[in-house]
C-alpha cells in the first residue's frame, strides 16, 4: 500500500512537474559542463536570443488557451520581415513599419475568420495558411532576399541593436508586452472569455459569450506579437532571407506547452509562458556550449514537444501512463 502510494504520488509530480524537473536537471548538467554557462553575458545572450520566439509565444499563448492552433507564425513572421525591409527603401521606416503591421493583421484577420466565424479546424487552417504566406512571401520578394540599402544611416536599427538602462532594447519590449498581455489574460474580461471558450465553447456559447468573436481577436493579437517579432527581426539584421520565420512555429508551440498551456484549451498563462520560453532557450544554448553542432536543436525541439505532450495529458489524468494501457 505504501510503496503504491508512493508511486502515485510520484507519478502525479512528474505529470505536472516534469517538465521543470528536467530543465533543472538540464541546468545543473550544462553548468558543470561548460562553466561560461550560467556567466552574465551568456544568460543575457541567451535571454536576448529568446525575445523574438518569446513575443511570437505571447501571442499564440492566448491562440491555444482558446482551443486553437495557429502553426501559420513562422511563415507570417518571414513575411512581416520581408515587407518592412522592402518598404523601409519605397517610404522610409516611419511609414513601412505601420504599413507592415496593418498588412500582417490583415493575415490574421483572415485567420480569424475562417476558425472563428467559418468554424473551421484550426489546426488545417493554420498548416494552410503556412504554405500560403510562404508563397506569398516569395512572390512579394520575387524570390530574393531583403537588404537595406543605408544601413549607417537609418534609425531602424534601435529596435533590435539598442539598449536602454543596459537592457537590449528587444528584451524591453518582450517583457513590456508580457506585462501588457498578461494583464489583458488575467485581469480583464476577454481574458475570462479567452479560457471559458477554450474551457467548454459550447457552455461559453450559452452563457452569451460570442465565441467567434473571441476566437478571431486571439488570432489578431497573434498576428500582432508576429508582427512585433518581425520588426526586431528586421531591426536586428537590417536584412534577411525570405525564410527566415521557417520553423519557428513548432519552437513557438514548443514553448507555449513547455510553459503549461493545454492543447486542449482552457488553461496557461503569460507568464509560464515566458518560463517556457526561457527553457527552450537555455537547453538549446547548453547543447552548443557543449559542443553539439546546431542542427541537433531539431532534434531535442521535437523531443521535448513529444515529452511536453505527453506530461500535457498525464496532468489531465493524474497518472504518467493511460489506466487502460
Amino acid at each position: 500500500m505504501a510503496g503504491g502510494f508512493s508511486r502515485s504520488n510520484i507519478g502525479g509530480l512528474l505529470a505536472k512537474q516534469g517538465i521543470l524537473i528536467a530543465f533543472v536537471i538540464f541546468m545543473i548538467g550544462f553548468t558543470i559542463a561548460n562553466e561560461r554557462f550560467l556567466a552574465p553575458e551568456n544568460v543575457m545572450g541567451v535571454v536576448r536570443s529568446s525575445a523574438i520566439l518569446g513575443v511570437m509565444a505571447l501571442g499564440v499563448t492566448f491562440v491555444v488557451i482558446s482551443g486553437n492552433l495557429d502553426l501559420s507564425v513562422g511563415s507570417m513572421m518571414s513575411f512581416s520581415t520581408i515587407v518592412v525591409l522592402d518598404l523601409h527603401d519605397k517610404i522610409g521606416p516611419a511609414l513601412a513599419i505601420p504599413a507592415m503591421f496593418a498588412m500582417t493583421l490583415c493575415l490574421g484577420a483572415f485567420i480569424g475568420f475562417l476558425v472563428g466565424y467559418l468554424k473551421l479546424n484550426s489546426l488545417i487552417v493554420t498548416l494552410g495558411m503556412l504554405s500560403a504566406i510562404h508563397g506569398l512571401t516569395l512572390t512579394y520578394s520575387g524570390g530574393k532576399n531583403m537588404d537595406i540599402a543605408d544601413k549607417d544611416g537609418t534609425w531602424f536599427a534601435v529596435f533590435g541593436q539598442s539598449s536602454a538602462l543596459g537592457i537590449p532594447v528587444p528584451i524591453l519590449i518582450f517583457g513590456l508586452l508580457a506585462a501588457v498581455l498578461g494583464m489583458v489574460l488575467a485581469k480583464t474580461p476577454f481574458g475570462r472569455k479567452v479560457y471559458a471558450v477554450g474551457g467548454n465553447g459550447v457552455a461559453a456559447t450559452f452563457s452569451g459569450i460570442r465565441r467567434a468573436r473571441v476566437v478571431f481577436t486571439c488570432y489578431l493579437l497573434s498576428a500582432f506579437c508576429v508582427a512585433t517579432a518581425g520588426l526586431i527581426q528586421a531591426s536586428r539584421s537590417l536584412g534577411s532571407q525570405n525564410t527566415v520565420g521557417q520553423g519557428l512555429e513548432l519552437e513557438v508551440l514548443a514553448a507555449v506547452i513547455l510553459g503549461g498551456a493545454s492543447l486542449l484549451g482552457g488553461s496557461g498563462t503569460i507568464f509560464k509562458t515566458i518560463v517556457g520560453v526561457l527553457i527552450l532557450g537555455f537547453i538549446q544554448n547548453g547543447l552548443l556550449l557543449v559542443g553539439l553542432q546546431f542542427y541537433a536543436q531539431y532534434v531535442v525541439t521535437w523531443v521535448i514537444i513529444i515529452l511536453a505532450v505527453w506530461l500535457d495529458i498525464a496532468a489531465k489524468r493524474g497518472r504518467l501512463l493511460s489506466p487502460i494501457a
